[in-house]
């Protein structure tokens, strides 16, 4: 008995340390106290509570998951229920979660709570939704801002991911949380513009709150806002801004933010704005995108796209195994996606291997009728760059739901006149207008009110006719016409058009329908041509005169004659030019081909160079006697002397004579020149 109330004591003690540590927050030394007490008592249902609470205080789910599970007698799922959702989905075992919080057999507003989360992580956003909406109505606590930003989350996934067009909430948009998520909404909506004002707002709304903390430094803010700037740049992105938006999504890298869903995502949106460009950065981007956890961040859409690059940016960069993995993957997880696929045959094009491309891409299209008309498209596109432009007008053809669609007829109409196939592209015209008159014919049955033709389907009559009468298909041309009459008599340009091809058919058909076409009074337009011949953008101004007499009129003629000759130019006359020397009849020709060319004269300087040893020289030691060179006769005429040029010696052709003044004149050009440039410095 001693020794049972010794225990009581020390238990009650062991208690009254549990309270007071619990209310001090330090649930460290609140565990000690609590495995003491465990250990007096080891089935104690309260001290089992209190230890799985202070390990989940402490961040240890794991380990309180496992003491639930270990003593599933004494701790039933009405006793610690929420504990055991909550510690599932901090280790994210949502599904587990789920159904522990299902099972509960009282649902606490506690779990509540959690079950809005759990649904927001696996996506269900109907449900999520309306568990919030029950929570704000039934609840009234300090946690009433924190739900209805969770609310508005929720619309913000909706609008983005489900393309829900978003309720208006009426929530008051005074935390910088709740307008993001305002943002996101907007953004999933394609309103770019007024999102981007929004996130605007809610940036300012951040800075405010976090300076009014005198502890929270700048670099804090800038992480908090972090994500802002993120949304920031993608709005940017999608606005063709890739050059800001690539600046932003770099600044918020070089920051380290700790929040790894964050980086996956800016990553993945640098890799899209490089493409097959500046592979080794987006390289070193990827790595992002596998940091651990990021697949509890994000959600399916956003993890599947993050994949979907993979595999491109490792078919740019030449990692064909490695693309066909990543792809294979991809196509496993989603059988009925296109993208694997068309990545797949984009991979086997690269590798020239275009008929197993197409191949596999009709496969594809065999098993999943609902996707076929994309991947068709991508076929006849690789026929097409194969050059084989029949068989993709015949897989074009082939998809049964775009034959009628305007596009889809000039395509196929362009394609077989290109390959000179009249026929074919006449019966293309005449499939897409019958679709649209059994498609009258149906809606007529209904009773409904319908025009008489569509104006596509008239669009497409008139179409037909031009190309027929364009290629020669008169008579066929002419039924189409006159389709064309009736739904419009007043129509004079299609009245003209079937008059033109009656005249070549029936002319005395052609000459009764002419009688339906207006008179020239009625069809007289109200022009002042004297303003439109004298406007600026007419080509032909006509110039205003009176009226000329016959003599004036010839002068005026005689005058327009002499106007019309052109003044031959002077020609130019070389500067040295000297009238009374006879023009060298060889002058044009190059000094190579001229027949009193003696070539150049070499050795001139290197004669004069010495090139025996130190000392020698190699001319003449008479040349160098002063004595015999007094009295050796003159080389050069002496000035005053007659002309002493030998009859051996060249005539310098007027071309290349200079004139007297030319060395003076050059000199001073070279004075200027030289002055000009020292004032120019």
């Amino acid at each position: 008995k001693m020794a049972a109330a010794a225990g009581a004591a020390a238990a009650a003690g062991l208690w009254s340390e549990v309270n007071r540590c619990g209310q001090n927050g330090d649930f460290a030394r609140a565990l000690k106290s609590v495995n003491k007490i465990l250990q007096i008592n080891k089935d104690d249902v309260t001290a089992l509570q209190c230890k799985v609470v202070c390990l989940i205080q402490n961040g240890n789910f794991k380990e309180a998951l496992g003491v639930i599970n270990t003593h599933t007698k004494v701790l039933t799922s009405d006793v610690i229920a929420f504990e055991k959702a909550y510690c599932e989905y901090r280790l994210n075992r949502i599904e587990s979660a789920l159904k522990t919080i299902q099972s509960a057999s009282q649902q606490t507003d506690k779990l509540k709570e959690l079950y809005g989360q759990v649904l927001y992580r696996l996506e269900r956003y109907d449900d999520c939704l309306a568990a919030y909406r029950d929570l704000i109505r039934n609840s009234q606590d300090e946690y009433e801002e924190e739900r209805k930003t969770n609310l508005s989350a929720v619309v913000a996934a909706q609008s983005t991911w489900e393309k829900v067009v978003p309720e208006d909430l009426g929530l008051r948009e005074a935390t910088y949380e709740l307008c993001y998520n305002s943002a996101c909404a907007l953004i999933g909506q394609g309103k770019l513009n007024e999102a981007m004002k929004k996130l605007q707002k809610a940036e300012e709304l951040c800075r405010q709150s976090l300076s009014e903390d005198s502890d929270v430094t700048e670099e804090d803010i800038e992480a908090e806002l972090a994500i802002i700037h993120g949304q920031m740049a993608y709005i940017m992105q999608l606005q063709g801004r890739t050059e800001d938006a690539l600046q932003l999504y770099n600044q918020i890298i070089k920051l380290k933010p700790t929040d790894v869903g964050l980086l996956a995502v800016i990553a993945n949106n640098i890799i899209t704005i490089n493409k097959d460009q500046n592979v080794f950065d987006s390289k070193k981007k990827v790595k992002l995108t596998n940091a651990e956890g990021v697949e509890h961040k994000l959600s399916k859409k956003q993890l599947q796209a993050i994949e979907f690059n993979k595999a491109l940016l490792a078919m740019y960069t030449n990692q064909a195994d490695q693309c066909r993995k990543l792809s294979a993957s991809l196509q496993s997880q989603s059988p009925e996606h296109l993208l694997p696929v068309l990545i797949q045959a984009a991979q086997l094009c690269r590798e020239k291997q275009h008929a197993k491309a197409v191949g596999l891409l009709q496969d594809f299209a065999d098993q999943h009728p609902a996707n076929a008309a994309e991947i068709k498209l991508t076929m006849a596109q690789l026929k097409i760059a194969q050059g084989s432009v029949t068989k993709a007008c015949m897989i074009l053809r082939s998809i049964e739901e775009l034959q009628h669609k305007p596009g889809m007829v000039s395509a196929l109409v362009t394609m077989y006149s290109h390959e000179e196939d009249i026929d074919s592209a006449i019966e293309v015209f005449t499939q897409a207008i019958q679709w649209y008159q059994q498609h009258q014919a149906r809606i007529n049955h209904g009773c409904c009110v319908f025009q008489p033709k569509s104006p596509v389907h008239l669009s497409l009559i008139r179409e037909a006719a031009n190309f027929k009468l364009k290629h020669g298909r008169k008579k066929e041309a002419i039924s189409d016409l006159e389709e064309l009459w009736k739904q419009n008599p007043k129509d004079v340009h299609t009245l003209a058009q079937l008059i033109s091809a009656y005249s070549l058919v029936d002319p005395e058909k052609a000459k009764v329908l002419s009688k339906h076409l207006p008179s020239s009074d009625t069809m007289s337009l109200k022009v002042d041509v004297d303003a439109l011949e004298n406007s600026h953008g007419a080509t032909y101004v006509r110039k205003k005169a009176g009226k000329l007499t016959g003599d004036n009129q010839q002068k005026e003629q005689g005058q327009g004659e002499v106007k019309k000759k052109k003044k031959k130019k002077k020609g130019k006359l070389p500067k040295n030019y000297d009238p009374k020397v006879t023009p060298d009849p060889e002058r044009w020709l190059p000094m190579r081909e001229r027949s009193y060319y003696r070539g150049r004269k070499k050795g001139k300087k290197k004669d004069q160079v010495g090139k025996g040893t130190q000392g020698s020289t190699t001319t003449g030691s008479s040349e160098l006697d002063a004595s015999r060179t007094a009295s050796s006769p003159p080389t050069s005429p002496r000035p005053g002397s007659g002309a002493a040029v030998s009859a051996t010696s060249n005539v310098i052709p007027p071309r290349h004579q200079k004139p007297a003044g030319a060395p003076a004149t050059k000199k001073k050009q070279q004075q200027k020149k030289k002055k000009g440039a020292k004032g120019g410095w």
